[in-house]
Parts: structure tokens; sequence; C-alpha cells
């Protein structure tokens, strides 16, 4: 009986070990409103980032997540990036059964580490994993370390995510005196604890029990939404090159020193590209001939790590390659433009259509991710984005418009505003000939003409192969599927214009009888349903502000007659108009249905969004109406 006394002592012991640690891994303690709508649970977190010296640094990290279901499992990812000046030390990846029981574990070794950069950097790596699971919930615990030789980019602490709830979290900052730091709350009051340690300051901001944000569809991207501390530093090192970001005016100046005799050309070059521009009549006319060059001449890389990530290719280099990423091409273009004695300035800035733009009072290098150029003008300026061989010229998009750019000028950085988003910038004109057969069968021509953003998507369906643009035309557009088609290119100076013609077997939606039921288009000209608008809090993003118009004439086979037509239709609200009308005309024996749809902004306040919700909604149901032909 003594012998087996240990034995049962020890189970016992690990039976209360066990039971002590399950509140850390099953959900029994974690609030009802943190896990009820949660697709995962930030059980704890700990996150250290420290400041050693202008130019090291380190962040590191433990957590564990509670994945309940598949929604989550991007959470089971982990990944990033390193280079000459960021490694990744050791990492342990430990996955929990909700009693606590180890599944599995993971180290370093048992990721993959990959090149990227296209092969155009030497430095630039992605060591990543995907933790795989067989059930729902899980718990993976997360405890690894970065570090630094550079002190330019600060981590945010990024409280909260989109599906997640948080039982609790901390970070801490901790930064030597005389270097300091700066933080700026976004969407939170969270004042930090602060303390010393010696010649160090350290920063510490807490949360708990905080419940998953509820997400809107359409609204601003979560970055710009979710609350987070930013954190910035006020003097930095970056490839072994200081500089300061006490203002938006000192990071221009220090990222002016990158860009510094990297706009230089050939003079064979110089000699070309004056030869191209000697018959323009203006200076305007002079860009567009040199940004027409760029286009049809160069591609675009991707280039974001290291020294790379900042400081371009010098202009004889790309030149030379034909290719560059954002920073390269701008730089490029600016060296032409130097080149015919027209002054231009890069201009880093934030990208994608529901971003905000960057805060004026809180310089940061996280702000931007982008490059463009903007050539000062006595009037307006005209600006360029120089990675797109498709894009209009002087037209940004709402990728890079209505933000705040940081010019980069010979007296440092300038932050000044990009475009407004116009719709007239955004054309969309249809117009559509159908020769109806007897039967229902049909040949249509269709003649698109596009601009901004529309003259980017038509271009990319005229580069498909045949298979794909068949797909673009079935179900991007919703053409029918056609049993014979060409997609061509037409020339055309005002519009980027091209034609589609098809051989449908049945043109109309449905017929009954001696009756042909036909959609007033033949494809969808609206076909979005936008979410609901009830308790609606944040804005609603549109792609961009456009001008969609629409002709269809229906030329009618021999014998037969109008019956009916669809009501024409007048609605508007405060940003967008709609209208329809139908006709018949008897000398050419057709039917004409014409529609305009005009949004005047892509960015729609919440408080104004139910009237765009049901001005849409409108456009969905009148689209069922049908045009009635009969054969007499």
């Amino acid at each position: 009986m003594k012998k087996c006394l240990p034995i049962i002592t020890v189970l016992c012991c690990i039976a209360v070990g066990v039971q002590a640690q399950l509140p850390l891994y099953d959900l029994s303690s974690v609030p009802d409103a943190v896990k009820k709508e949660a697709d995962v649970i930030k059980r704890f977190e700990e996150i250290v980032f420290e400041v050693t010296d202008i130019d090291r640094a380190s962040y590191k990290v433990h957590n564990m997540l509670t994945v309940k279901n598949e929604k989550g499992k991007s959470a089971l990812s982990f990944g990033t990036e390193t280079s000459k000046i960021v490694s990744l030390g050791d990492v342990t990846i430990t996955v929990y059964d909700m009693f606590g029981r180890q599944i599995n574990k993971y180290k370093k070794k048992d990721m993959r580490t990959v090149a990227t950069g296209e092969g155009l950097i030497e430095d630039g790596f992605l060591t990543y994993i995907h933790v795989p699971v067989s059930t729902y919930p899980v718990n993976v615990e997360y405890e690894y370390e970065l570090k630094f030789k550079e002190t330019l980019f600060f981590p945010s602490y990024n409280i909260i995510k989109p599906g997640q709830g948080v039982q609790k979290s901390s970070f801490t900052a901790k930064v030597p005196k005389d270097l300091d730091l700066r933080y700026k709350e976004k969407n939170i009051k969270l004042a930090p604890q602060v303390s010393e340690d010696g010649q160090y300051r350290l920063y510490k901001w807490s949360v708990s029990d905080l419940p998953p944000i509820e997400d809107e569809a359409g609204a601003v991207s979560y970055q710009n939404r979710y609350p987070a501390i930013l954190l910035a530093p006020n003097r930095f090192s970056f490839y072994g090159s200081q500089g300061e970001f006490s203002s938006w005016k000192s990071y221009g100046d220090w990222i002016g020193k990158l860009y510094k005799g990297l706009d230089e050309l050939p003079e064979d070059r110089k000699a070309f590209f004056r030869n191209l521009v000697k018959d323009a009549s203006s200076d305007r006319e002079k860009v567009r001939l040199v940004y027409d060059y760029l286009q049809k001449n160069f591609r675009y890389v991707s280039i974001q790590l290291g020294i790379g990530g900042l400081k371009p290719f010098s202009a004889d280099f790309t030149d030379k390659k034909k290719y560059g990423d954002c920073k390269a091409l701008s730089n490029y273009m600016k060296a032409a433009l130097k080149a015919v004695n027209i002054n231009s300035h890069v201009a880093i800035i934030n990208s994608g259509y529901n971003s905000e733009p960057v805060d004026k009072d809180f310089p940061s290098s996280f702000s931007f991710d982008h490059v463009i150029l903007c050539v000062p003008q006595p009037k307006d300026s005209i600006w360029l984005e120089c990675t797109s061989s498709t894009a209009d010229f002087d037209v940004l998009s709402s990728f890079t418009e209505n933000r705040n750019a940081l010019l980069v000028t010979d007296e440092g950085g300038v932050l000044v505003p990009t475009p407004v988003s116009r719709a007239g910038d955004n054309k969309f004109l249809v117009t559509t000939t159908v020769n109806l057969a007897e039967d229902g069968s049909g040949k249509t021509a269709t003649l698109f003409r596009s601009t901004g953003r529309y003259r980017v998507i038509m271009d990319n369906i005229a580069n498909e192969k045949k298979d794909d643009q068949k797909e673009s035309i079935v179900y991007r557009f919703g053409f029918k599927q056609p049993d014979e088609f060409e997609y061509l290119k037409k020339d055309s100076t005002e519009y980027y214009t091209t034609a589609l013609n098809m051989v449908i077997e049945k043109v109309p939606e449905f017929t009954a009888g001696n009756k042909m039921f036909l959609a007033p288009r033949l494809y969808k000209f609206w076909e979005t349903k936008l979410p609901k608008a009830e308790n609606r809090k944040l804005d609603y993003y549109f792609q961009n502000p456009f001008e969609y118009t629409d002709t269809t004439i229906f030329r009618l086979p021999a014998g037969a007659v109008v019956e009916a037509l669809p009501k024409p239709k007048e609605q508007s609200c405060a940003y967008a108009t709609y209208s329809t009308k139908y006709w018949y005309n008897e000398s050419e024996k057709a039917v004409y249905s014409t529609a305009t749809l005009v949004l005047k902004q892509y960015k729609i306040p919440a408080a104004g969004y139910a009237e765009i919700k049901k001005l849409f909604d409108d456009i969905l149901m009148d689209a069922t109406q049908r045009i009635v032909v009969k054969k007499e």
C-alpha cells in the first residue's frame, strides 16, 4: 500500500494542477460580453518594446488566443518580415485544447522562410507558419522576439482587431530619456502609466474585458477605426542614417537626403526627353508626353523592405532596367521632367480607397505606404500615379485622392492635400445595339467608353486571354453567356474605348406565348446590394464617385410590335442622381432604353447613408422592369 501512495499523490497533484489552470484555457472566466460575438479571444497579452540606443531596439510578445471557430483562423497564422536590420529571435508557438492539454508545439526551425521583393533586393525575407488544427475552439500561445538595428519604425499598440474580444492586454514602451517618444491615442481614451528606471522612461498601457467591435460593411479601414496607441520617435536611425521626427518638415528633409543625386540621367537620355517634348506648346503638354512615355515603356515591381523600402533606385538604373517600384518610377519621372526644365516633387502618401488622411499633428513613418509625383503649376498642380500603365493623366483615383501627401522639397517636407475625388474622372459610358431575331436570338454590338478606374478595368479585360474575357463578360458585368464574342480595343483620344460584339442564343429574360420580355439593358447596370441602414454609425465608402450612362437599342424583327415599356424614373438624393427613359422609334422599328447614374461623392456620412441606401435599392428594383414585345 505504501508503494502506491507516491503514484496517487502525483496523480492528484496533476489533477489539481489541471483544474487550477482550466480558467486560463476554457471560456468560463471570460465575461459573456467579451466572448459572445467574438471569433477570437485574446486571453492575455504582454508586449514590451524597448529602445536601448538610437539604433537598437527589441519587441517581445507573449500572448494566448482562443480561436473559437473557423472565422478566426487567421489568428493561427504567424508571419514576420526580416532584413539586415530586423531579425527574428526565438519563437515558440504552443497549441492547447480547452482543458489545457498540449496538442502541438512549433519553433522557428519549423517555419518556412522565403525571399521577398521580387528578387530585386537581397535583404528581404518572410518567415511564416500556419498552425493546423482539426477542431475548434482551440488555444494558441505565442512567444517571440524581434530585434532591430533601426528606430525609424516604432510599433503601434493595436489593442483589438476585427472579430476579437480582449480579456487582458498590456503594452510597455521603454526608451532612454534623452530619446523619449511621442504617442497618440486613436479611437480610444487610454492614458499610460509613466515611470522611470534609471536612464529609461517607461510607458505602460493596459486594457481588460473589451467586447468585439461591431463591424459595419463598407466602413473606413479597420486601422482607421479600431482603437490603438500610435508611437513615434523624436530622433531615429535607419541603415546608419540618422534623422529627426520633430515635424513633417524634418522628416521630409531626411527623405530628401535619401533621394539626393538619384534623379540624374545621362546626357543622351536627357537629350532624348528634350527631343520628345520639343513641339509641346506648354509645360502641361510636356508633362503629358513624358508620362505617356513612362506608361508605355516601364513596368511596376514591388519593393517594401530594407533601405529599398524608402530609398529609390537611381533614375539611370531604372532607365536601363525599365522597371521599378513606386519610389523608383516616381523618381524616374522626376528626373525626366528635370531634363526638360520642369520642377516636380516626389510625394509620400497613404493608399487605399477607404483610408483616411494622415494626421497633420502626429508625424510618423507608418503613416505612408506609397509614393506618387506632384508637378507644381501656376494654377493647379499635376498629380501623377507612376506605377500604372493605364491611369489617366493627372487623375490619381480614390487610391490616393482625398489625402495629405508629404512633398519632399528642397526646404524639407510639406504636407499638402491631394485632389478630391470627382465623379467626372470616373466615367463608364455604354452604348449597345441589339438586332433581335424572331426566335429571340440576337447579335449585339456594345461600345464601352471609360475613364479613371473603369479605364483600368476595361484595359485589364482587353489584355486577358479569351476564356478569361468571357468570364469577365458574364460574371463581372452580367451579360448573358454568348455563343460567340469578340472584345476589341478601339482608337480614341478622349476615352479609353473597347467594343464587344456577341451572338446570344436567347436575348429575352423569358417568353410567354407570342411575347418576349426584355431586360432594359443586357448587363447589370448596378448590382450591389448595399448593407443595412439601421443604426449605421460609420461613414460608408464607395470605391469612387462615378458617372454611368447606358443607351441600349433593341432593333425589332419584322412582325414584332411593342406592347409595353417600363415607366421612366427620376430619383435623387444629396449624394446621387438616377434617371431612365424609354421610347419606341417607329421609323427605325427600335426600342430605346437609356439610364444615367451619378454618384457625386465616394464617402457617404453615416447620417445620410439611409438616403443613398434607398436610392440604390430602388435602382435594383427598377432593373426588374421589362420591355414587352409581341409578334403580330
